[in-house]
């Protein structure tokens, strides 16, 4: 077993805070490292469908099964093999599962994270973590922060609740962080979403849930500009934007039952992403003295093939825009919060320049924005 460093209060947090304290100034914030994966266990959507029909008790018109097909999902990733989830589960055991990997899924992701940008545990100053998909006390920030030898004086900034939207709003908060005076802050973003489907909940929401979501995580290394290796960065953050829409609460979200986490899910949220999104996005745009015409790149959460559709419709993009976004969801399905950097992480493969536009949306109703460069 890998001994982990040992560290005491006393030390160098003092010094770095003393550091900090000279840097607290409005500064651009890069993207130096990312690093995105799942859990082990992949599945078809061929064999979710049979699960669900067989032994989730539904027992629905073809119509409603037709959701797998129209999902365009072909594969997923769970925490556990598709036989675990048909037999009754408390939201205990649940739970106990999510606690213990999303912890070890996280130090993965947080570990290449940190060497693609060339960064050492150490020299994190502080630590954002999204999660929205079970619960704990301590924050599994805490916990991460111990086993990979981060400072023992960095800020933690746990985000809970954000949903769809926390990839994005996490990424955001990270670089408000730098901008603020923090030189090297790590984002993780992990969802074990299959952990909320509720066996024998014959709910439409639950099943769309059950066909739509999957399990994974990202991690992320925002740092000031000129700062480590790659002073550059993959990508500069130059503004961010937050809208939360009045009256909409009660669109999506959890309902806390016996069994665990149950989805809330209205029908209206592809209509009201129609109607609302590009005045949102013309408004963000704006704060830059930008317009939807000087946005080479766009990085969308894929919420499903619907919202898809409605982004494209809504800001009048052109038939291949979102066809990275489209991939992602096609190979891991919507896993909540990390998704948007898993696009984020394959549109970054193909080495895009100029300016770009990063969009979720979640529970709230919100939409979280970030109007980012390339080199």
């Amino acid at each position: 077993m890998t001994e982990r460093p040992v560290q005491t209060v006393a030390t160098a947090p003092v010094v770095r805070e003393r550091r900090r304290a000279h840097r607290r100034r409005e500064r651009t914030a890069v993207l130096r490292g990312l690093s995105t994966g799942g859990p082990r266990h992949e599945v078809t959507q061929a064999q979710v469908k049979v699960a669900a029909t067989s032994e989730f008790g539904v027992h629905r018109s073809d119509s409603l099964l037709d959701v797998f097909d129209n999902a365009q999902i072909d594969t997923r990733r769970f925490a556990q093999p598709v036989e675990w989830y048909l037999q009754p589960r408390s939201f205990a055991e649940k739970n106990a599962v999510y606690v213990t990997q999303a912890l070890d899924l996280a130090e993965r992701l947080a570990r290449e994270a940190l060497q693609d940008a060339g960064i050492e545990a150490a020299d994190v100053d502080a630590v954002v973590f999204v999660s929205s998909t079970g619960i704990s006390t301590p924050s599994l920030d805490a916990a991460l922060i111990q086993r990979m030898g981060i400072d023992l004086g960095a800020i933690r900034v746990p985000l809970w609740g954000l949903g769809c939207s926390g990839g994005a709003g996490g990424l955001a908060r990270a670089a408000d962080l730098v901008r603020a005076g923090y030189e090297h802050v790590l984002l993780v973003a992990v969802e074990f979403c299959s952990l909320t489907f509720v066996l024998g909940d014959e709910s439409k929401s639950n099943f769309i849930g059950t066909a739509l979501f999957g399990d994974g995580g990202a991690a992320a290394v925002l740092s000031a500009h000129g700062a480590g290796p790659d002073g550059g960065g993959l990508m500069r953050v130059l503004h961010t934007h937050s809208a939360l829409l009045p009256d909409t609460a009660d669109m999506t979200g959890w309902d806390v039952v016996e069994d665990g986490f149950k989805l809330r899910l209205s029908k209206e949220i592809p209509a009201l992403m129609a109607g609302r999104l590009r005045g949102i996005v013309d408004e963000s745009l704006a704060v830059a003295g930008w317009s939807i015409g000087d946005v080479g790149t766009v990085v969308i959460h894929p919420g499903g093939a619907k919202v898809i559709e409605g982004y494209q419709a809504a800001l009048e993009l052109d038939e291949h825009a979102l066809d990275t976004t489209r991939s992602v969801l096609r190979s891991w399905g919507n896993m909540s919060s990390p998704t948007v950097l898993f696009v984020l992480a394959e549109a970054l493969r193909a080495k895009p320049q100029g300016r770009g536009l990063i969009s979720a949306s979640g529970p709230g109703f919100s939409v979280e924005h970030l109007l980012v460069e390339f080199p």
